[in-house]
């Protein structure tokens, strides 16, 4: 190929801007000679696009498609369009009038695609060349002047006005050199007869046959004619028709017969059969493709055809009889190749990534697919179909395709989508093709940890170890990594106004609540507090639950008597009536137990007494009772050892010991006053004083009040005798000690119905009235002899 002469060429753009919904679409166009040097400038793309040059990096521009991304590319720096590799535009396009190269250029953030081509313009690099090198003629001397000879034409890839513009031969009186066009603007060279041929002057030539391009700069290719005088075959063979035309689809089986070429040859014998055959030059063209029988004149498919490749053949026909010399004729075949649906659609998915957040709101470009069908027609007209029931779907415009969420996304659900897309052609049958698009929906911190209750209620026994787990707390969050890492706190708040890490911790990673001091139900039954889980997202979430801790009894408190009343190390001191009767009352034992429920529960039991037959112990009340009279024999004074215990496991129990001293003639006011002389440890020095002036008192008020008895049992002693209720009346002083008659030795004073008896000493002796009313409770009135009832009421 000879070297490439320098060419000015002028190079324009333009671009046609369509918008459709959301999508912005261009049109570039640009026109370069073909045998560009690498690197040589094609155009400014960014200026021509209306681009800010600085953007281009950040908007990721990029070039995509086969042919673009092969031939071109675009310096980020300047927006500068130019070649990457030398363009020959003949391997390319072949003899294809317009021959372009397209692209797609495409920016992100917004998102843009802008269609492009480039013309590759024709420039004369290439040579006319023959087959051979030579052609071989055989022309009868016979052959009148004015015949024409078809030459084979030379071949040059170059179109236009690059391609084979003349031919010529070297001079001779005898040839001469004329063209002609065929409908499909090829030219045609034939040797035209100038002067009659003599055999016997000259039996042949060698002419310099030259094929002369139009380029500018022209370039010629060479070939020898040999002519060859022969004894004359008068008449050539002449087909029916000079062009035949007929269609051909490109789905038909190899045999398929596509037309018949018929020539006629007037002469006989030899020099009118004939043989069929292609020209040298389209023998090339239609070799494995078609096969033309040299008797019958059939043309059959000999080959697959493709619509997509070659739509056309324009086949040279010759028929050549046997003459001597022969003669041939020829004719033009055009065969027109019929598209059929043999293309399904082509899926390319142009994306820069297939993550999406799941908070992006409807209409979120995710990526271009551009849907191609090398069909034409309807054959390549396609529809692109996303499955239904899916957040996404396709924005349209021609056979490009934007694919944008339609719905809002939640990862949780599904956290991930792989979309079949299917295109489908309209050409029938339809064909489809399918491609699987892998969608990724990326996380963000939209749930809160979630509890599974509100409220959780915590039983804790009371008495419990310090540091010891009482509960742990799970708060799950579905989203991922640190948006679900959840840690766990208390929310300020108080438990018996001391803060509540004073008494709990919480492991801030797992929610295990620990106890920093041992519970005492006694002090703190329950209490409550608000534990919250955060997560470790952007924005933080939280949530919070509420903790009932109850505190549960333990059996950890013995009873505790409460009456009667004793100091610790002694015995109780209680009096009782020789005059008592079975079941009757001498005291109750009350206790209190400071748990609850069953462990306060208190029963009774006497576990030791000094006559077991004697008294009895209610074992829910704590009544001491009698359980017989009381002999003479018995003891006066009995020592009971009473248990309380309660109804706990294991069981707390105290005792309690009761000295009971059986009283023969005296008032309780006398026996307790004898038992606290008996303990002068219950006495403070205060206590003392206050006896001592309280003693006093009553003693100055008794003497009155007996001074006044005696006075008045003197004065009515006949009135006494008279009284339905007997009173018992004692003298003072009497020195013969008798009272009517009766020895003074009796030391005792029995009183009916009370149960008490009191002693009296014997150097003081008085007079006193018992009023019946003393029989009918625990209190002694005491009135003077002789006084009616009704004024002690």
């Amino acid at each position: 190929m000879a070297t490439l002469p320098s060419f000015p060429f002028n190079v324009f753009a333009f671009m046609l801007l369509i918008c459709e919904q959301d999508l912005i679409f261009g049109q570039i166009h640009y026109s370069i000679p073909e045998e560009m040097e690498q690197g040589a400038f094609v155009g400014n793309i960014a200026q021509d696009l209306g681009l800010n040059v600085r953007q281009l990096s950040a908007r990721k521009f990029r070039l995509s498609s086969d042919d673009g991304g092969r031939y071109l590319k675009v310096s980020l720096d300047n927006g500068i369009l130019s070649i990457r590799e030398r363009i020959d535009r003949e391997p390319i396009c072949g003899q294809a009038e317009i021959c372009t190269v397209s692209f797609k250029a495409t920016l992100e953030n917004p998102s843009e695609v802008y269609r492009g081509e480039v013309e590759i313009l024709d420039v004369n690099d290439n040579s006319p060349t023959f087959g051979d090198g030579s052609i071989a003629l055989q022309i009868s001397e016979a052959s009148a002047p004015g015949v024409r000879f078809r030459l084979e034409r030379a071949e040059d890839p170059d179109i236009g006005n690059n391609t084979i513009a003349a031919y010529t031969i070297s001079f001779t009186e005898y040839f001469s050199i004329k063209t002609r066009r065929t409908e499909s603007d090829v030219l045609i060279p034939e040797l035209l007869l100038d002067k009659s041929l003599d055999r016997e002057l000259q039996s042949s030539f060698q002419l310099l046959f030259t094929a002369t391009d139009g380029g500018t700069r022209q370039r010629t290719g060479t070939a020898q004619i040999l002519v060859t005088v022969l004894d004359f075959n008068d008449n050539a063979p002449v087909f029916d028709h000079d062009i035949y035309r007929v269609s051909v689809s490109e789905d038909a089986p190899h045999g398929t017969l596509v037309m018949i070429v018929k020539a006629n040859d007037l002469d006989e014998g030899l020099n009118g059969e004939i043989t069929y055959s292609f020209s040298d030059v389209d023998l090339r063209k239609a070799r494995n493709v078609f096969s033309l029988d040299p008797d019958s004149g059939e043309v059959r498919v000999d080959g697959p055809l493709d619509f997509e490749k070659t739509n056309s053949y324009s086949l040279d026909v010759q028929a050549v009889d046997h003459g001597s010399p022969t003669m041939t004729g020829h004719s033009n075949v055009l065969i027109k190749v019929i598209d059929v649906n043999d293309n399904a659609p082509e899926i390319k998915v142009i994306s820069a990534s297939n993550k999406i957040p799941e908070n992006a709101p409807p209409g979120t470009f995710l990526t271009f697919i551009d849907v191609v069908d090398r069909d034409s027609g309807e054959n390549g007209q396609v529809r692109c179909e996303l499955p239904k029931n899916i957040p996404f779907r396709l924005q349209t415009s021609s056979n490009l395709y934007k694919l944008v969420t339609s719905e809002t996304l939640d990862r949780e659900g599904i956290s991930e989508y792989r979309l079949p897309i299917l295109a489908r052609d309209l050409g029938s049958p339809s064909l489809s093709s399918n491609k699987t698009i892998h969608i990724i929906i990326t996380d963000v911190n939209d749930n809160a940890p979630r509890f599974a209750e509100s409220t959780y209620n915590v039983y804790v026994m009371e008495n419990n170890a310090p540091g010891a787990s009482i509960f742990v707390l799970t708060a799950l969050d579905p989203d991922l990594e640190q948006n679900s890492y959840v840690s766990y706190s208390f929310v300020d708040n108080f438990i018996q106004n001391l803060p509540v890490s004073t008494y709990l911790t919480i492991n801030s990673m797992n929610g295990t609540i620990y106890a920093l001091r041992s519970f005492d139900y006694e002090e703190l039954k329950n209490f409550q507090i608000q534990v919250q889980a955060r997560d470790a997202g952007v924005p933080l979430l939280s949530s919070s639950a509420t903790v009932n801790v109850i505190v549960l009894d333990q059996n950890d408190n013995a009873p505790v008597i409460v009456s009667p009343s004793y100091q610790s190390g002694s015995a109780a001191e209680e009096g009782l009536p020789r005059s008592a009767g079975q079941g009757y009352l001498v005291t109750k034992i009350m206790a209190t137990d400071a748990d609850s429920g069953q462990n306060a529960r208190i029963f009774y039991q006497m576990v030791k007494s000094t006559d077991p037959t004697l008294f009895t112990v209610t074992k829910n009340s704590g009544e001491i009772r009698t359980a017989r009279r009381i002999l003479q024999t018995d003891t006066p004074v009995h020592t009971l050892v009473i248990l309380v215990k309660d109804n706990g496991q294991p069981s707390q129990s105290s005792t309690v010991t009761m000295n009971i001293r059986v009283l023969e003639i005296s008032t309780e006011g006398i026996t307790e006053s004898s038992t606290l002389v008996k303990n002068p440890g219950y006495f403070s020095d205060l206590n003392v004083y206050l006896i001592i002036i309280f003693s006093c008192t009553s003693v100055a008020f008794l003497l009155i009040i007996v001074l006044l008895i005696g006075i008045k049992c003197k004065q009515d002693r006949s009135i006494i005798q008279g009284y339905n209720t007997p009173s018992y009346c004692y003298n003072r002083g009497d020195s013969q000690d008798t009272y009517k008659g009766r020895p003074a030795m009796e030391e005792t004073l029995r009183y009916p119905g009370t149960g008490r008896v009191v002693r009296v000493p014997e150097p003081h002796q008085y007079s006193v009235c018992l009023s019946p009313e003393s029989a009918k409770s625990d209190f002694l009135f005491l009135q003077p002899c002789g006084a009616p009832t009704s004024q002690a009421e």
